[in-house]
């Protein structure tokens, strides 16, 4: 999908459709396109290769407050779109007269003008599959690379025009061995370096090797822990289930709200913010509404805002910050801390190291409660050496713990994952989180 020209087909066919809208008449189209080269591969050869150019187009029509949507495919004959449009308009029309009005309805307004294109580089497409898997040439490498840019667009009948693209990769991968055995590993970002890359699968390869000693089952108890930043990156998502949203702390539903209510604290050491100079996703939401380049949400322990959209805003009586409909994390980025990766092992001492975790859910959400279980790649550690892989463990511990008092350092370094979903398109966003130690964390069985 050529940049420019996707631009201005877009741009131009706002123009035509909004010039047939009547007086009471309100429209506001969003683009979510995508030009991306996937792979799939197991046993390091090429099971699926994929070049994959498309996208859409979201009508969101008011008339007389009352809205509804309609989403057509994009394609770059402008007369075959505009007709699609048109025909859009139509049903819209006939839709919205037998809705209710309603009454949190988010007015059409021109929110000003944005445009940024964040580049990258990815591996040469003619280099792409000896990249990726050469260097687990003599090893079960199987996983997805997906690459390339990734287009937000909006514009409305007000006069808005916002664009939005960015260029990144990701390569989700595991390692097995012949009895089975897995390690998991995640290289993303906006520019990629071989080396680095080569590195992940070596620290793959190092992690298989230990994972073909006698598993060390570990007793239900409370340990000194190491999370990895995959580890760290799945507890984080879970604050999107209803952890920063403000309507979620209206309902007294919101994993933050012991936080807001000064009846818990959190540690100096954490701080969370939405960073959209990342460069994963735009700062524009559905409506076009603009969040600034960064909003803290926690710092040094203190929280300072809720993700808070429109509709809630205008139902509480609150001030927007920009969030979308759903109000959770879209380039969410936890502040470093000075523990340096030579210095793990050691600082750990005795105690666990969790490479990755998986299925997470709230055990308490208005507790700030959450639950789940380790996955590939986890070991005991007994004076600084990983003496063993360990069985899988359930886990069920209060972030007010391992955010709160029990945190005894984040790393220096920081990982970016970006967001991995491919349902229908690639999706947008990620995280940026580095590795944490935790003291006394609760694993239940």
């Amino acid at each position: 999908m050529e940049n420019k020209l996707t631009k201005n087909i877009f741009f131009s066919l706002g123009l035509k459709i909004f010039s047939s809208l009547k007086d009471h008449e309100e429209l506001t189209l969003s683009l979510v396109g995508e030009e991306t080269n996937y792979l799939r591969f197991n046993k390091a050869k090429v099971r699926q290769s994929l070049h994959l150019i498309q996208g859409n187009i979201n009508l969101n029509f008011t008339s007389q407050e009352k809205t509804c949507s309609w989403s057509i495919p994009f394609q770059q004959d402008l007369e075959q779109t505009l007709e699609k449009m048109t025909t859009a308009l139509g049903h819209l029309r006939t839709e919205a007269a037998s809705l209710p009005k309603d009454p949190f309805l988010v007015k059409t307004q021109n929110n000003g003008p944005y445009e940024k294109d964040h580049e990258g580089t990815l591996p040469p497409d003619d280099e792409l599959v000896h990249s990726i898997l050469y260097p687990g040439k003599d090893l079960d490498l199987v996983g997805i690379y997906s690459g390339g840019r990734n287009i937000r667009a909006n514009m409305n009948s007000k006069g808005q025009k916002q664009w939005f693209s960015t260029t990144n990769f990701l390569v989700d991968f595991s390692l097995y061995d012949a009895v089975q055995n897995a390690v998991k590993g995640y290289y993303g970002g906006q520019l990629w370096d071989q080396e680095s890359y080569n590195q992940k699968i070596s620290q793959a390869k190092e992690q298989l090797e230990l994972m073909k000693r006698p598993r060390k089952k570990v007793s239900r108890g409370s340990y000194r822990t190491y999370f990895a930043p995959a580890a760290v990156s799945e507890i984080l998502t879970m604050m999107s289930w209803g952890g920063v949203s403000a309507a979620s702390f209206k309902k007294s539903e919101s994993a933050l709200g012991p936080l807001a209510n000064n009846k818990k604290s959190l540690s100096p050491k954490f701080s969370l913010l939405e960073d959209f100079k990342l460069g994963l996703c735009p700062p524009f939401n559905e409506y076009g509404e603009l969040s600034n380049d960064t909003i803290p949400l926690i710092e040094n322990g203190q929280l300072k805002n809720l993700l808070t959209n429109s509709k809630t805003a205008k139902e509480y009586d609150l001030k927007s910050n920009g969030a979308n409909q759903s109000e959770g994390l879209r380039s969410p980025l936890i502040k470093t801390g000075g523990l340096k990766k030579e210095n793990i092992l050691k600082t750990l001492g005795t105690g666990l190291y969790l490479s990755n975790l998986h299925y997470l859910n709230w055990s308490d959400m208005r507790g700030g409660r959450m639950t789940g279980m380790t996955r590939f790649a986890c070991f005991w550690v007994e004076d600084g050496k990983i003496v063993a892989p360990i069985e899988d463990l359930r886990f069920d511990e209060s972030l007010y713990n391992f955010w709160g008092e029990q945190l005894v350092g984040l790393t220096n370094f920081s990982e970016t994952f970006p967001e991995p979903g491919t349902y229908s398109q690639r999706g947008v966003g990620g995280v940026n989180v580095p590795g944490m130690i935790v003291e006394n964390f609760s694993f239940t069985l």
